[in-house]
């Protein structure tokens, strides 16, 4: 237990425990530290707070999809009391290159807001949550964290929550989404995805990132070919099973990244 981070209305706490490659060389200070913006309860009887992890210079960690050879980050929500569900807001991520792969993450800072909704409302909201995640430079390491936070009362806003907030990707319909289509083929181990998706260009270099909601399915990082307003984007599926399966191509999230600008798209037409 790193101990106790006191508020007027709410109490924190964290500890966390890191393996390494050589522990000799690292302590988990120098890599990465975590901590609980509070932050308001809103009109609606929400609250919204946020995780805050800061990175050593030169260290990331990953997005919530961050490609095929990196660690997606996990949560668990389950010791929590007063709390009917939980909404992450993620930012806008960086999308890396390193040795010809490719992650999508965060450097430096990731604040991650978090909405939460209790069961009861204007009753305080016990936060407690095991979280999972990678952070790399020259070796990646697991790092393990439980959170405790005692959220009540109003609260302040908070300009760091709202920058977050404000670090959206952009709707289908802001970022001028005419169509998007997908065709599936299938190969020897799953199933080739094809979307061609009909939309004016964000920005150089862009990144197109699928989501299933099965996370069991590896996903291949996407192959893009931009073509005026049509940008194509192929990828592979591949499922434990190693064979070949039914997709619903309306429960796939495609996300579009290109430096500080994305678009989130729910969903894909046959």
């Amino acid at each position: 237990m790193l101990g106790l981070l006191k508020f007027s209305a709410l109490s924190l706490c964290l500890s966390y425990t890191v393996a390494f490659a050589d522990s000799d060389h690292f302590s988990l200070d120098d890599v990465v530290q975590f901590d609980v913006l509070p932050g308001w309860r809103t009109e609606t009887g929400t609250h919204v707070a946020a995780l805050r992890v800061r990175l050593a210079p030169g260290w990331k960690t990953y997005w919530r999809a961050p490609g095929e050879t990196s660690v997606p980050p996990r949560f668990d929500w389950s010791g929590s009391r007063n709390l009917a569900s939980v909404d992450l807001h993620w930012p806008v991520p960086e999308v890396f290159f390193l040795n010809g792969l490719r992650s999508v993450g965060y450097s430096d800072e990731l604040v991650l807001p978090i909405e939460l909704t209790p069961h009861s409302q204007g009753k305080r909201v016990a936060l407690r949550s095991e979280v999972a995640l990678g952070v790399c430079k020259d070796i990646c390491m697991p790092v393990n964290a439980r959170i405790s936070a005692d959220l009540s009362g109003r609260g302040n806003r908070d300009p760091r929550i709202d920058a977050a907030l404000e670090s959206r990707p952009l709707t289908a319909g802001e970022a001028g989404l005419k169509t998007i289509t997908c065709e599936v083929e299938p190969i020897s181990d799953g199933l080739r995805l094809t979307a061609d998706i009909d939309m004016p260009e964000i920005g150089s270099h862009e990144v197109v990132v699928f989501e299933l909601p099965d996370r069991s399915v590896w996903v291949a990082d996407a192959s893009t070919l931009r073509t005026g307003n049509r940008l194509t984007a192929v990828t592979e599926l591949v499922p434990p099973s190693g064979k070949p399966f039914l997709l619903d191509r309306s429960s796939i999230r495609v996300t579009v990244l290109s430096g500080e600008r994305a678009v989130d798209i729910d969903g894909c037409a046959g």
